[in-house]
């Protein structure tokens, strides 16, 4: 069995995983995944219980209990890049014998629910309502760089998106990842479905232009038009995509639930959105509740 190399998978010297500061018996099986610090307290002030709270640079989280389930929640900050610290530092904590450095025989699959913000972009889409990404789109190329990665993806869509938006060829290839089917049950009649979008920035990548005009001025117009079937794409945000590719090549369920802070066909947002995302947070933690 492959033993980890340190510079692998780097342990501090109190036996807390690297960038988390988790040690592996402060984690619960349900993980919440918020970007803002600032959230993990509010949702946390939810919590019956606490067993601890730990904090490093933008990833703060606490472990409790909620209506006798025992949860965890933490902020990744912003961005793929971080997700990808996230996810495979809690399956590690997971997974991971920290004494041998080697995989542990008994598998423990996690729950890892995202719950952030999003921008929609269909007309019908409101501000306020939460969207379920069933369906997650990454612009951002990270599940590329992990083997089996086709395994886990949606060709065809990948194909038929491609060709619709005439995707620039210097730009990460997009890919398609669904969401965990159990979760999508959990939470189906209290939520939106739609195909979210996980761009690897807040301004171009996502087609706003400030003073730096984005390559392809059309792509959302583009992204808007674009139908596989039924199914259309709804929304954006900056995260989902490599959350739902490393917890379904490493076993894990993982979903993405978001609400709805802005309008980007009608141009408008809210930026007084706080009780939409507590009404979130409360139906999610009820869902969770009960797994």
């Amino acid at each position: 069995m492959r033993v980890i190399p340190p510079s692998e998978l780097i342990i501090n010297g109190d036996g807390t995983i690297f960038h988390l500061h988790l040690k592996p018996e402060q984690l619960a099986d349900v993980v919440i995944l918020v970007g803002d610090p600032g959230r993990v307290a509010m949702i946390a002030q939810y919590f019956d219980s606490r067993e601890c709270e730990v904090s490093n640079r933008e990833f703060l989280t606490v472990t409790g209990s909620y209506k006798g389930k025992r949860m965890t929640v933490m902020s990744t900050g912003i961005g793929i890049g971080n997700i990808d610290i996230c996810v495979t530092e809690l399956d590690a904590l997971a997974n991971v014998d920290f004494e041998t450095r080697q995989a542990k025989e008994n598998f423990r699959q996690l729950t890892l629910v995202r719950l952030g913000t999003s921008g929609a972009i269909q007309q019908d889409i409101e501000v306020g309502e939460v969207m379920f990404a069933r369906t997650s789109l990454g612009f951002d190329g990270l599940l590329s760089y992990y083997e089996g990665r086709d395994s886990v993806c949606d060709l065809a869509l990948e194909e038929a998106f491609a060709k619709h938006t005439a995707w620039y060829e210097k730009l990460p290839a997009p890919y398609f990842v669904d969401a965990d089917k159990c979760l999508f049950e959990l939470f189906k009649d209290s939520t939106r479905e739609g195909i979210t979008i996980a761009a690897p920035g807040f301004y171009a990548p996502q087609g706003r232009w400030v003073r730096l005009a984005p390559h392809d001025k059309d792509l959302n117009a583009k992204i808007e038009s674009f139908r596989f079937g039924e199914r259309r794409i709804t929304n954006f945000e900056m995260e989902g995509s490599a959350l739902a590719g490393l917890a379904a090549l490493m076993g894990h369920r993982a979903a993405t639930i978001c609400t709805i802070i802005a309008q980007r066909v009608a141009k408008n947002a809210c930026t007084d959105y706080k009780p939409f995302v507590r009404r979130m947070i409360e139906m999610s933690l009820d869902k969770l509740a009960t797994l």
